[in-house]
């Protein structure tokens, strides 16, 4: 999923969103929707701003450890081996362009 997150952190959101629609990657298909959560998120909580994609920059993604399932599957002469399933826990910020070179001016 690290890989997936690499390739379009920075991006503007549309740029984004194509990069992912189009990677042979498993992963991409949910950070691509929670990017786009993020980014009707942001024009839901602003009803009274005009907010558009092409507008929109990410300005964090980040992909933190979750928890693990620890489970057993068969092995040689009657065992058990362990394995874990691991899952993941997925951060996307967006800002417009502007709060962008704002605080970067700043």
């Amino acid at each position: 999923m690290r890989k997936v997150v690499n390739a379009v952190r920075g991006k503007s959101v549309a740029d984004a969103l194509s990069i992912l629609h189009y990677q042979p990657h498993k992963a991409s298909k949910p950070v691509e929707k929670t990017l786009q959560s993020a980014v009707y998120n942001m024009i839901d909580q602003n009803p009274d701003e005009r907010i558009e994609e092409e507008g929109l920059v990410i300005k964090e993604i980040r992909v933190d450890e979750g928890p693990m399932f620890k489970r057993f599957r068969p092995a040689a002469r009657g065992r058990a081996a362990p394995y874990k399933k691991r899952t993941a826990h997925l951060t996307v910020v967006i800002a417009t362009v502007d709060a962008v070179e704002d605080a970067a001016a700043a």
